[in-house]
């Protein structure tokens, strides 16, 4: 029996949209607005233009058999992205901005837990060794800045926390695809999401409004480069991709953050940072290679 063909073009797709999630961490550093109404307005000002596609393609979505409807899947990506970004915001509070980086991408271990635990889902030895290679790059990476102790345990906690979320908002995304269009899930998602993070943005301390018509440029990049460009491709890549390979290959985005504020704010790459970068593009490679 001749086996399926791997989806290139929804692999360079999903490794794209991960390069441009990459960015979000510079361009909320860019803005004048408290981190939580950044992650708000980045939401509210993409979801207009989200509908627009949404509507446009509804009559495509009904012939192609696609749900056009509510149902609570939509409600469970929105959710469990807000609560990602939300407990995101909050660990910034309590520890540093390089454990609260690195945290959150432990997310494939938790999906591969999952997928373990729910369907008994069996891994080759070749996507295991990359996984490994993978995280492991990603330590490297953010490595030199982690810190340990102090106030620091229950921002590592959170972070952690974090991960949990980020793995259940792919997996709740990687659910709808299979009965909704990219453009009405992330419609709906990204709507959701901005109305449960808008209470948090009103009540964090900070500016909630841009205080010119300049600050409005970084946000207008959070929506177009972070939220479209960036996590409605990886929602199309999602379809196609499994769910362990697709978590795994998010990865990239601290290697393109480290390489947006070497360029950007000078900020240093060192050697320990190259190798880090080098063994993850290594382990998305082996994955790749043991999920094809």
């Amino acid at each position: 029996m001749p086996t399926k063909p791997f989806p290139v073009l929804a692999f360079c797709a999903l490794l794209l949209g991960g390069a441009a999630i990459g960015f979000a961490g510079i361009m909320m550093r860019l803005s004048d607005v408290n981190p939580v109404a950044s992650a708000f307005w980045r939401m509210a000002l993409a979801a207009p233009l989200l509908w627009v596609w949404a509507l446009a393609s509804a009559g495509g979505d009904r012939a192609a058999g696609l749900r056009t409807d509510y149902s609570r899947v939509l409600l469970l990506a929105g959710f469990f992205f807000a609560a990602d970004m939300g407990v995101w915001h909050v660990s910034l509070h309590f520890t540093s901005v390089a454990n609260a980086t690195l945290l959150p991408n432990m997310a494939p271990l938790c999906i591969a837990a999952w997928l373990w635990f729910k369907y008994q889902a069996r891994f080759s030895r070749s996507f295991l060794l990359g996984m490994a290679l993978a995280m492991t790059g990603a330590v490297l990476l953010v490595g030199p800045s982690v810190g340990l102790g102090g106030t620091r345990l229950l921002g590592d906690g959170l972070g952690l926390l974090v991960a949990g979320f980020y793995a259940a908002y792919q997996l709740a995304v990687k659910d709808g695809r299979a009965s909704y269009s990219t453009a009405r899930l992330m419609a709906w998602s990204t709507s959701i999401t901005a109305l449960f993070l808008l209470p948090f943005a009103l009540l964090m301390p900070g500016d909630f409004w841009p205080a010119g018509a300049a600050g409005w440029l970084p946000l207008l990049g959070l929506a177009l480069i972070a939220q479209i460009g960036g996590q409605t491709v990886i929602t199309y890549a999602f379809a196609h991709l499994p769910s362990s390979l697709s978590s795994i290959s998010l990865l990239i985005q601290p290697l393109t953050a480290a390489l947006a504020a070497w360029a950007i704010f000078g900020e240093a790459i060192g050697p320990v940072q190259m190798a880090g970068g080098a063994v993850l593009l290594l382990g998305i490679y082996l994955s790749k290679r043991g999920t094809a």
